[in-house]
């Protein structure tokens, strides 16, 4: 007789850990493709990518309850935009970042495409001028 693993379980716990680097800002980019959730009108699943990105301030969420508090709304009926912005205030909650964004690209329903762009910026932080690495165009360096 062979044991199974035993099942991972969907929640909306999220967890988090100390910013390793507090005193800096720093990127975080996370893309999720396989979320899903309901339609809260026909019940047909609805699937997305998230692509979240944020500033930590002291706390970054841990990836393992991220993806089971995602993988919770699968059996739950929302609309596109109520998701997303629920989805964003509850990490906000969680981790308390300098700023966060998060972006819904829903596919194809009844021929149309849906993304939804929700942020969050703590009050008083203000974002560093970007660095444009890309200004010289290749091989900018020879004469010709």
């Amino acid at each position: 007789m062979s044991s199974l693993p035993s099942k991972t379980v969907a929640s909306k716990q999220l967890e988090t850990f100390a910013n390793p680097s507090v005193e800096r800002d720093y990127h975080i980019h996370m893309e999720i493709p396989e979320f899903t959730c309901l339609c809260p009108k026909t019940g047909q699943p609805d699937f997305a990518t998230l692509i979240l990105d944020y500033i930590a301030d002291t706390t970054c969420v841990e990836l393992k309850s991220l993806k089971m508090y995602i993988w919770s709304f699968r059996n739950e009926g929302h609309f596109h935009e109520d998701v997303t912005n629920r989805i964003l205030d509850d990490l906000v909650t969680a981790i308390q970042p300098r700023f966060m964004r998060l972006t819904a690209k829903f596919y194809v329903r009844g021929g149309i495409f849906t993304n939804v762009v929700t942020e969050h910026r703590k009050p008083g932080w203000q974002a560093q001028p970007l660095v444009d690495l890309m200004q010289f165009e290749t091989q900018s360096n020879t004469r010709g």
